[in-house]
Formats: C-alpha cells, structure tokens, sequence
C-alpha cells in the first residue's frame, strides 16, 4: 500500500479529524425497506454476488485507521445494508485486530448500525462486554414502523424491532434508535416519541427522508448529477419535518431536559452557544465524513456513493491521503460555496448552513437554484425552538459570558 500516512506531527493531521463509515457487507440487507437508499448500491458491484469484506481488507481498515486518528479516542462505525449478516465471528474478528493494532495511549470504540432482526443474547452480551454503541433502526409504533419496514417476502418487522429494543435495553447495552421520518409519520411525531419514551429509550435520532426518482424509476444522485427528477412519494413533505420536530420538542422540552437526548437537538443547542455542530449536516462545510464500501473503495460521503464521487481504494492510498484529496476537500468546501443569496441573509443561517448538499434541488422565491428542500421545515423549526434554545444556551455559558447573537 502506497502514501502510508507518517506520524503525530506528520502530514496525517494536515487536513484535520476524519471519519470512516464503513460498509462491512455493502449493501446486502435481509430487509426490503420500500425507501431504503442504499440497497441499489449492488449495481455498482455486479460481479461481486458476496459483497462481503476480507480478513485482508478488515485488517489494512482497521490498522489504517488507527494510523489516522490523532485524537485519543478512535470510534469505528459500522454500517450496511445490515452488518450483523456477517455473523458474530466477523465482529470478534475485528475487536482482536483493534487491540493488536492498538496505538499505546488509546481508547478504541465501536458503533454498529443495525435492523435488530438478527440480534439474540449471545449478540447482546458481546455489543455490551465489548463496549460497542448500537443504533437501532425502528420508525415508531407498529402501524407506522410497518409501513415501509419490511422482509424481503413483504413481512412486517415492527415485532423484531422492538424485540431488538427491549433486549438491547434490558442486557445493558449502550443503544439509540433512528427513526426515518418519511411521508407517513411525520405528522405523529408526539406519538412516536412517547412510545418511544415509553420503551426506555434514552438517546434518540430522527433523520429526514428526501429522495428523488429519475424517469427510468432509479433513484437520483447529486442535484449536479441528476438535476431533473422527481420527489420519491415516500419522502417527507417539504414542511413536514419541521412539524415533527416541533412536535417532538414540545414534549421533550416539557419533561424530558436531562433525561432523554434527542441528536437534533443537543447539537442546535452547541449552535446556539456558539460551539460547533456534532453533526456534518449543519456545519458550514464538510467532506470529513468518508464511506468505505466492501471491497476498500472510499466515497466522498454516504449520500454520494456514486462513481463520480468514488476516491479511490484503501489498497492503493492511504485513508488519510483519501480524506486530504484535492476533489474531497473542494468537495466539502463546495457546500459553503454553493449557497443562494437567500440563505446568506438568513438569519438561522448559522443553525443550518443549508443543509445537506444533496438536498439542495429547490429553489429560492426569486428562483434562485440551490435551496434545499427541507427549507420550509428548518426555518419552522428554529423560530419555535430558538427562544427556549436561546435561554439554555445562556444557562451553558453561564452570566459572565454574556449572550451570543443568535436570533
């Protein structure tokens, strides 16, 4: 392997922290979830029928990686298509490598994204011994869960979700749901939190669901790469994320501060105390956030798993030289760059930062290209939290910082 990356005070931190998510089992998932992104990802491997990762491959990953990271903590992401389809032995697998590759100094930690269908107790008591965070997908209560959420035979999955939830809670494994926030629940958003609320769960995430369909019926790349095509039925309503998180702010922040995270809102409080954002969406640029799919093939983002975005294989460059390539650094600050004048003079624009570029195929009153299409669903969401967002941010920086100019 070429540009292995140098040592502490090397080119490996030039470009800053990055992370990898990476794709152990490519898009191969034992679901059929009708909105699923990702599982038409298989086109890009046609002669691949295993998309499954080599002994090989996980060992350059993880000892790469490890290489990479500066800070004292290293967190591994895992994700799919479904990654628990590699079985037990795989992840048993990739725990011994971490510990043989181990800078000295160093805390290593695992986040694994997961279906849930397939986890039993010997599952739950290695996620738990080995310390490894568990995102657990799961759309709400069973109606709204089975909508989209399916078997590859069409067979609701909302029992195996939430049999998923009670045993990750009840054998003390660190977990978080995500919940997709489509057409169909976006008006249920007290609903699904109270359930949620009512199942245990501590740590939330709710994510938007915006896809587009090209004519042939494909899903649609960029809005650079697919300019014409049409909003996919499932996704969410221009407003309709807003009126969820409204929805679920309203009931958080009346019984739950302190006591149930919810990643929206922990990370547009950071905003309102002038702090950076957790999460790429909302920060200014991005780029920092790399996937690697199966076989060791690196991607600008999980959003851009497409050839025009491919950076190259993790057998031929190092990952840190992948992250500091000249077309992914223009590729992060092309979001900054890219805005209509419409967000420029918004005042939440500090809170946004225009979204995920992906979703930026709207345009602005004035016609103005560039706009995303969550626009509507931001700027409700922020003027309803920004004066309770306001106030606790002053509470974070206490009287003698004084208050930052947020609206």
């Amino acid at each position: 392997m070429t540009d292995a990356p140098d040592g502490p005070s090397g080119p490996r931190r030039a470009g800053g922290p990055f992370t990898v998510m990476a794709k152990p089992i490519g898009p191969r998932c034992n679901l059929d979830c009708r909105y699923c992104y990702y599982t038409e990802k298989q086109r890009l491997y046609p002669r691949n029928t295993g998309l499954r990762m080599s002994d090989e491959t996980v060992e350059v990953f993880v000892r790469d990686y490890m290489t990479s990271q500066a800070g004292p903590e290293i967190t591994f992401v895992w994700q799919g298509g479904e990654p628990t389809l590699l079985g037990l032995a795989f992840f048993e697998k990739v725990v011994e490598l971490q510990r043989r590759h181990r800078p000295a100094g160093t805390i290593v930690r695992n986040a694994l994204q997961t279906n849930g269908t397939l986890l039993d107790r010997r599952w739950a008591r290695f996620l738990r011994n080995e310390g490894f965070l568990v995102g657990l997908s799961i759309d709400g209560p069973r109606r709204l869960h089975d909508r989209y959420r399916v078997t590859r035979k069409g067979a609701p999955t909302f029992d195996s979700a939430l049999g998923a939830l009670r045993l990750l809670r009840d054998e003390g494994v660190a977990f978080n749901t995500l919940t997709v926030v489509h057409r169909h629940n976006a008006a249920r958003g007290r609903a699904i939190y109270r359930f949620l609320r009512g199942e245990g769960v501590r740590y939330m995430q709710f994510i938007p669901l915006v896809e587009r369909h090209r004519p042939d019926g494909s899903l649609a790349g960029p809005p650079a790469q697919d300019p014409v095509a049409a909003v996919a039925p499932w996704s969410v309503p221009p407003g309709g994320f807003g009126t969820f998180l409204c929805d679920v702010f309203d009931a958080w922040v009346r019984h739950d501060v302190g006591a149930v995270s919810v990643q929206l809102f922990d990370v547009h409080l950071a905003l309102w105390a002038g702090l950076p954002p957790g999460l790429c969406v909302f920060a200014e640029t991005c780029g920092r956030c790399l996937v690697m799919e199966h076989n060791g093939d690196v991607y600008a983002c999980d959003h851009y798993v497409y050839p025009a975005y491919r950076l190259g294989n993790l057998r031929d460059k190092s990952l840190r030289a992948l992250a500091d390539d000249p077309a992914q650094r223009r590729f992060g600050h092309d979001k900054r760059e890219g805005l209509p004048r419409a967000c420029r003079n918004c005042a939440f624009l500090f809170a946004c930062n225009g979204g995920c570029p992906k979703h930026r195929f709207a345009r602005t009153a004035d016609g103005e290209a560039g706009l995303n299409y969550l626009c509507p669903s931001y700027r409700r969401y922020f003027a309803h939290v920004a004066p309770t967002m306001r106030r606790m941010a002053a509470s974070l920086r206490g009287p003698e910082c004084g208050t930052a100019d947020r609206p």
